[in-house]
């Protein structure tokens, strides 16, 4: 079964259900574990590209977890994130230029409810194509799961939001020591911030998605036995572990391991 939406991968925060309103844990108690929410997701999603609707008009879905015989939710936050994303896109061009891709009254739907989420918290960040390398700071090896579902392979990475801080912030010192402020240290350190908006007892997870499915093509096209032989958590401690020890040639390797294998999933974007 195919993925809607298979070059997406996504970094979720999953919050205790007590950390919800009585209505809001009454409603996310309702959705079985088994329930196939990353597709549903996608599917809304990829439907809104074909008839435009505004996000506010269905009630949105969440992503259930069991942790530790625990329930943690993230919810899909698609307004807030359609909101956030419209910002951005228009002020990445110019106003006449945004005019031609969002219709004026999907445009009026959304910001007609932007005063309510301009303080609401997205529970999800995507990206299409990649795995940004400062997600895989989150994580250690241990904290990696792999295999195949109904989607096809997988990988999923999964700690807990005290972990996920403690590794950001030793890599925002870090990329500091080493290179100063600039971009890549801003990027790590609105991450942080983002995750410290969260419940205390959260769950970080980062899904590849349908990538899953491009690198282990990759892999096993170069003789390597799949997504087993995906070293991206590995790869980012190697370059971390040599900046925080100044050896320039080890953060290299690490670094130039990642980036060349991401760059070649990437590259399916100009082939589809």
């Amino acid at each position: 079964m195919r993925r809607p939406t298979p070059y997406v991968a996504s970094l979720r925060i999953y919050e205790p259900i007590t950390a919800f309103s009585p209505a809001e844990a009454l409603r996310w108690q309702a959705i079985p574990i088994s329930a196939t929410t990353s597709r549903d997701e996608q599917s809304r999603a990829l439907a809104r590209t074909i008839i435009t609707e505004p996000p506010a008009l269905r009630p949105d879905g969440a992503h259930i977890l069991e942790w530790e015989g625990k329930r943690y939710v993230c919810p899909w936050s698609t307004a807030a994130r359609v909101w956030a994303a419209l910002d951005a896109f228009k002020d990445s061009v110019p106003l006449p230029v945004s005019k031609f891709f969002i219709p004026d009254n999907i445009e009026e739907a959304i910001n007609a409810n932007s005063e309510s989420l301009e303080d609401k918290v997205p529970h999800i960040i995507s990206e299409t194509w990649m795995v940004p390398p400062r997600w895989f700071s989150l994580f250690v090896p241990e904290d990696r799961m792999r295999g195949q579902n109904d989607d096809g392979p997988f990988t999923i990475m999964r700690t807990t939001i005290a972990n996920a801080k403690a590794r950001c912030m030793f890599t925002h010192e870090s990329v500091v020591s080493a290179f100063g402020h600039g971009p890549i240290e801003e990027e790590i350190a609105d991450l942080l911030e983002w995750m410290s908006l969260f419940h205390a007892e959260s769950i970080v997870e980062v899904d590849y998605g349908g990538l899953a499915g491009y690198l282990e093509k990759i892999l096993i096209e170069e003789g390597e036995a799949g997504l087993e032989a995906d070293t991206s958590i590995e790869d980012i401690q190697l370059s971390l572990a040599g900046l925080s020890t100044g050896d320039g040639a080890k953060a290299g390797s690490g670094y130039e391991r990642l980036i060349s294998r991401w760059r070649k999933v990437s590259a399916f974007e100009a082939a589809t």
